[in-house]
């Protein structure tokens, strides 16, 4: 480690005078603790003030194809000798090489190659996959006018505890400037835009309640027996939306709470009947038993369906993995700005939510008889 000024270090990687460098720079009081370096990467495990370290891996492959698998197989080692598969890891840089077909700019390209296929198996081992992130598709461009070709080189990866320490964090490629390269900017601390309220989703955990059937029984025929148009039908539905929210609120609301909560009450009045065993506290066990399962199924099936997960059947309640998906899901649908087709990037939450409503009514609900023709004005990040 090096001083450059006051606050400032720096550290980088052994590297031939052939071989390009991996330079990291940082400020107090962010403290790096270099674990690993080699010709090809920089590991570094990295200390937040207030937050779990993790650990970044910073890459500059190789530009041949035999060297480049000794980086995946290091990968591979890294991942396994300081057990980053429970510790948060990003890894970024330079990989020289593309993962799908669909990152390399010529349509000659249509199929995946051996080189493709080792990277992949790579990333799948290591568990470590692609951030979601704005700015163009391509990373790099080889600058001849007479064969221009444009390629997805430089990657930001983390794994599935990368997302549960920083669920906000989102990855901006830059424009290349002076390089060939597109620089990568990763931020820790990005904050979803919220507005108004959540729509409704019915969750199938709902029809595991006693009482689900009569509810929606009652609830229908409150709003009258008969059905004559589809106004009548959505107006129905619409009365039951509100007692199954009800019943959701009031019996699995912050469903991790509720089993956490009933576990805990369920280990206080085990101890207490090792102690003093009584009718009583037996049967109070054994209620807060049933109850404690029950919740966990609830959870689970709730994380399950957030996920979309449908080819995993057998297993003693995946809820920890699923929870995980549902992660990486969230933070790779969510919408998090708009580009309008003027080139203005909107960020702020209430205009995001005014602009994509125009756009909607202008495309399904437009108030003229002859429609006119689609033009898109969003783009999403």
């Amino acid at each position: 480690m090096t001083k450059i000024c006051p606050g400032w270090n720096y550290v980088s990687n052994h590297a031939s005078d052939d071989d390009g460098r991996i330079i990291i720079i940082w400020k107090d009081p962010l403290v790096i603790q270099v674990v690993h370096q080699s010709r090809q990467s920089l590991t570094c495990l990295v200390t937040i003030p207030n937050k779990d370290p993790f650990y970044y891996t910073a890459v500059y492959a190789s530009n041949l194809a035999e060297e480049r698998i000794e980086l995946w197989t290091e990968m591979f080692q890294l991942h396994s000798s300081f057990d980053l598969q429970s510790k948060a890891w990003f890894v970024g840089g330079d990989f020289n090489q593309i993962i799908r077909a669909t990152e390399h700019s010529s349509p000659t390209v249509i199929s995946q190659d051996y080189q493709m296929y080792l990277l992949q198996d790579s990333l799948l081992q290591t568990g470590l996959f692609d951030l979601r992130y704005y700015g163009a598709s391509h990373s790099w461009k080889n600058n001849q006018p007479d064969m221009p070709i444009a390629k997805k080189l430089d990657k930001q990866l983390l794994n599935n505890l990368a997302i549960s320490s920083f669920p906000h964090v989102v990855a901006t490629f830059l424009p290349p400037s002076i390089s060939d390269h597109a620089p990568c900017l990763l931020d820790l601390a990005y904050q979803l835009p919220k507005a108004g309220t959540q729509p409704f989703k019915f969750q199938n955990y709902l029809t595991k309640h006693p009482n689900f059937t009569q509810l929606v029984m009652d609830a229908w025929t409150q709003a009258g027996n008969s059905c004559c148009s589809l106004a009548d039908l959505c107006w129905k539905l619409k009365s039951i939306k509100t007692d199954l929210k009800l019943l959701n609120k009031n019996n699995f609301s912050k469903i991790q709470e509720r089993v956490s909560e009933t576990h805990r009450l369920l280990e206080i009045v085990q101890v207490q009947a090792l102690h003093t065993p009584t009718t009583q506290l037996f049967q109070e066990e054994r209620d807060l038993n049933e109850r404690w399962l029950f919740l966990r199924q609830i959870e689970e099936c709730f994380f399950l369906q957030k996920s979309r997960i449908n080819w995993l059947r057998e297993g003693d309640l995946n809820t920890t993995y699923f929870h995980r998906i549902c992660q990486v899901r969230a933070s790779y649908n969510a919408i998090r700005s708009f580009l309008t087709a003027s080139g203005i990037l909107i960020t702020d939450p209430l205009q995001m939510s005014q602009l994509a409503i125009a756009h909607f009514q202008e495309v399904l609900g437009p108030l003229h008889h002859h429609r006119p023709p689609i033009v898109s004005h969003l783009s999403w990040f």
